[in-house]
């Protein structure tokens, strides 16, 4: 949801991913995506998908090419995550579990929702 101003309603409580993940995952569904239009996914403002893009990029996760007016994204897959309780584990273990079709993870959620 989007307030009136623009900026995406906040969310309430703990999630199970940080927004970098988030980022990425959005990054990884759509290479050229804009970042008005992850913010939007990932329900953050623009300034703070720049600040995570900014971040994934410096620490070698993701680098970026300009086409025009627009940026093609690409995900170092062989990375491995930052957290020591997630050593061994890649970039691309994680997008594995966090990437699918939307047609697939709609059908989880409607799945989920008929469940008692």
């Amino acid at each position: 949801m989007m307030r009136a101003d623009g900026v995406p309603e906040p969310h309430a409580g703990w999630t199970f991913l940080t927004s970098h993940a988030r980022v990425l995952a959005s990054i990884a569904d759509n290479r050229s995506a804009r970042i008005r239009d992850i913010a939007a996914r990932c329900r953050l403002t623009e300034r703070a998908v720049q600040k995570i893009i900014s971040d994934l990029e410096r620490c070698g996760y993701l680098s970026h090419t300009r086409k025009g007016r627009a940026n093609h994204y690409k995900i170092d897959p062989s990375r491995v995550l930052r957290h020591p309780a997630e050593a061994g584990l890649t970039v691309a273990s994680l997008l594995s579990m966090l990437v699918r079709d939307e047609t697939e993870r709609q059908g989880i959620v409607e799945q989920a929702r008929a469940e008692p």
